[in-house]
């Protein structure tokens, strides 16, 4: 954050602290009016009113095309490889249209905390990535109306709340009838936890496409962990040692596809001579791991966008034309997959 952006945010943040004050209402009274909820008597609400007015107050929505605006990226944390590529995606949109981006997490400060921030400083709005919505936030923002779009939400929002993400069903799909064209029919997969949507969605994808294939779920080559290097190594282990190996992995992240490839090595196992791996992200990890990896690249610079396209709208007051937008994901397919040349031995 530069420092020009940084006294803006305190002065932002002291100025609707003391409208809050000079009222005798709370901070939350203060957004309400700011966002034009109705829930404000009359009488507080003609009182707050001119008090922004006085002060020289301007919403986020109303503020000058050409003058510099704010937006709040907000992350579960900011360690592994798809958080540096979301962050980069919606970093560079912004860019473009002038916008500053203040970027922090959940670790330390709660949702509701972040909605608060977004308050005080004046901030056009939040963009949320990965992270579980309470109840209680999920109606403050839409009874308060306040800009939030959320990037591959781990449950289910409020169809107010606007969400973007990718194709995970159809991506692992064909990640999955890649391996089988390739002539694996024995498809083990390293999966993200259910909890999460975009995780169910790619094994969904994974079963639709052995099942099409005729090929029977077997539980003891799936296993499921977090977005995780280390989990999805311990995972790989345990699939790679079954009764019945499979000859080829689908990883549900390029993290996890880095765990599968070490276990393959601590195994004794070639890629892609004696096990092919297949991963979920494309980051630019993928294209450097050795070998480098096959994936199902998501179009990052894409999500920035729209993500940063859809909250400036909601920040001018224009609703998206659909709660949900999808984007298409690739194959990309480099020297971690080849034909099937392993034969298992019951």
């Amino acid at each position: 954050m530069t420092g020009r952006g940084k006294v803006r945010q305190e002065a932002q943040h002291g100025l609707l602290t003391s409208i809050a004050a000079e009222a005798g209402v709370s901070l939350s009274t203060v957004s309400k009016v700011v966002h034009r909820r109705r829930d404000v008597g009359a009488t507080t609400r003609e009182r707050i009113e001119e008090l922004l007015t006085r002060s020289g107050y301007v919403r986020p929505w109303e503020q000058d095309p050409t003058a510099s605006r704010q937006m709040i990226v907000v992350f579960r944390d900011l360690s592994g490889p798809y958080t540096l590529e979301v962050a980069r995606g919606i970093v560079d949109a912004a860019g473009e249209l002038g916008i500053d981006v203040v970027t922090g997490t959940t670790s330390r400060r709660s949702i509701s905390g972040w909605l608060e921030e977004c308050v005080a400083l004046g901030a056009a709005g939040i963009v949320i990535v990965i992270s579980m919505l309470a109840e209680e936030d999920q109606r403050r923002i839409v009874e308060q109306r306040l800009p939030v779009v959320l990037i591959d939400p781990l449950s289910a929002p409020s169809q107010d709340i606007p969400s973007i993400g990718v194709t995970n069903w159809s991506g692992a799909r064909d990640a999955v009838q890649h391996l089988l064209e390739l002539g694996h029919t024995r498809i083990g997969m390293v999966a993200g936890r259910s909890h999460s949507l975009a995780g169910a969605a790619r094994v969904h994808g994974y079963r639709a496409a052995i099942e099409e294939a005729g090929i029977a779920y077997d539980a003891a080559i799936v296993r499921s962990t977090d977005f995780d290097y280390a989990e999805a190594l311990a995972a790989s282990r345990q699939i790679l040692r079954a009764d019945d190996p499979p000859t080829a992995v689908f990883a549900a992240s390029d993290a996890q596809a880095l765990g599968v490839l070490e276990a393959a090595r601590q195994l004794g196992l070639s890629v892609p001579d004696e096990l092919s791996v297949m991963s979920f992200d494309d980051t630019l990890v993928a294209a450097m791991a050795c070998p480098p990896l096959s994936a199902v690249r998501q179009p990052f610079e894409e999500l920035g966008r729209e993500a940063t396209r859809v909250l400036m709208d909601l920040a001018q007051g224009r609703v998206p034309a659909s709660p949900r937008v999808e984007l298409a994901t690739e194959l990309v397919l480099r020297t971690s997959t080849s034909v099937r040349r392993r034969v298992n031995t019951p």
